[in-house]
């Protein structure tokens, strides 16, 4: 009995961290569509944010937690454009497993995490190459592009830092890992942010590892641990009903301060 209540104390916390992305997203102004990009032999399902801005903006890449493109990396896309920038969001399980097309088709979160466990590492890299492309095309950017990701995607943006050359503008990685082989940061050409919990030593065990091989190859590596924030504060701080001296609320709040200063120096 007891582990039943567990998991349905579980669904109804996800159902409901669902429930305020989508209001968040459906009381936005800004327009949003879906595009396709054809890739690694298939369409890869893009979601895009713009601002409501007069002037040409940066792009953002968007890249999800291991759930995949869920309501709350959209809510996110639409926050990150309520802040001026257009943000692209790939679907990177799009089309990997036959018949779901979306990450919204699969039955359940953690399906659609095993999904993308089985993506392999060179596979997300031609997608996110073709993703690149099409946000260079966007009319509305200034030429300028930057990633973003978190869990798994956050380590995948540290991992596409070493592949896209100087076709970006930074990294920003939000609790996610460094490659752990050290040869692997010297191709990195642009500056790498990171975002971290205090209370995720999981990811930040890594941190001294990425932070030396960095410094041995001359790149940019500047990160803030946020005290008290656990893993993924950036979803779980949206929470509407969180106390604002929560942990994960500061961190949050703090995070996206410093990601906004960033962006608009790039």
């Amino acid at each position: 009995m007891k582990l039943i209540l567990i998991s349905l104390v579980l669904l109804s916390t996800q159902a409901f961290a669902q429930d305020y992305a989508i209001q968040q997203l459906e009381n936005s102004s800004r327009h949003h569509e879906w595009v396709e990009i054809e890739s690694n032999g298939r369409t890869l399902h893009t979601f895009v944010a713009y601002p409501e801005v007069s002037e040409n903006a940066t792009v953002v890449i968007v890249i999800h937690e291991n759930r995949g493109l869920n309501d709350w990396a959209r809510s996110f896309a639409d926050q990150l454009a309520g802040k001026g920038f257009i943000a692209v969001a790939p679907d990177l399980i799009s089309n990997t497993v036959e018949g779901f097309e979306k990450t919204s088709d699969f039955p359940t979160s953690d399906e659609a995490r095993s999904a993308i466990y089985g993506l392999d590492p060179d596979f997300v890299t031609e997608d996110l190459k073709h993703v690149l492309s099409y946000a260079y095309d966007i009319k509305a950017g200034n030429g300028k592009v930057a990633v973003a990701g978190f869990c798994w995607g956050g380590s995948q943006t540290f991992r596409f830092a070493t592949n896209a050359n100087d076709g970006i503008e930074a990294a920003l990685v939000f609790y996610g890992t460094g490659p752990r082989e050290e040869t692997s940061y010297e191709p990195i050409e642009v500056p790498v942010y990171g975002f971290y919990g205090g209370n995720d030593n999981r990811v930040n065990a890594t941190i001294e590892f990425s932070e030396t091989a960095m410094a041995k190859f001359e790149n940019p590596y500047h990160y803030e641990i946020y005290d008290g924030a656990g893993h993924a504060f950036m979803r779980s701080g949206d929470n509407p009903e969180l106390e604002a001296d929560h942990p994960n609320k500061i961190a949050r709040d703090k995070s996206w301060e410093r990601l906004v200063v960033i962006l608009e120096n790039l």
